[in-house]
């Protein structure tokens, strides 16, 4: 585990902050990814099925969902746009077991750089965070982009926990 966490600002904007807090478990969740091999990637601790390789790829999907699609108004790109949805809902956490693990990494990265670029461009604007996503979601309305940025910390934090877990099941690897 190579890649150090940048600690989030103590002091700064709104969007300083809550960028800050995505980019540390963004770090996070690398960090408990490094080395792993197709099979430490696809190692489950029951009963859970969920695992790091999973984890990678649903939140790359959760970035462009909320980023890409919602926010920016974006079609969906690949290969969450061709994915069956209809046959399997979670299939980006299984999907991952059949991925390389360097195209799962990139999967991410690529999407982290791009949801990063689109983020600079739609917080710029003179709403800031209380701009409003472009689509509407299943609830009937259109959230905030603070909405939309604290959901991603939560959903980051969230599965950093888990991933702590699933890493040490893995190989005995602790921390962060």
């Amino acid at each position: 585990m190579t890649e150090t966490p940048p600690e989030p600002p103590i002091a700064g904007s709104e969007v300083e902050v809550l960028r800050g807090f995505l980019d540390f478990y963004r770090v996070v969740l690398r960090r408990k990814t490094d080395g792993l091999d197709a099979a430490a990637l696809d190692h489950p601790l029951p009963p859970s099925t969920m695992t790091l390789g999973g984890m990678l790829k649903h939140l790359a999907f959760v970035e462009q969902h909320w980023i890409g699609y919602m926010a920016a108004g974006h079609d969906q790109v690949e290969p969450w746009a061709s994915a069956p949805w209809a046959d399997d809902e979670d299939w980006d956490w299984h999907s991952a077991a059949d991925d390389d693990p360097d195209a799962v990494r990139v999967l991410h990265a690529r999407t982290v750089e791009r949801c990063d670029a689109l983020l600079d461009d739609l917080v710029t604007g003179p709403e800031g965070l209380d701009r409003l996503v472009a689509r509407t979601g299943g609830h009937g309305g259109r959230v905030s982009l603070r909405w939309v940025l604290v959901h991603l910390v939560e959903e980051y934090a969230r599965h950093a926990g888990h991933a702590d877990l699933l890493r040490e099941a893995v190989d005995g690897v602790t921390g962060d």
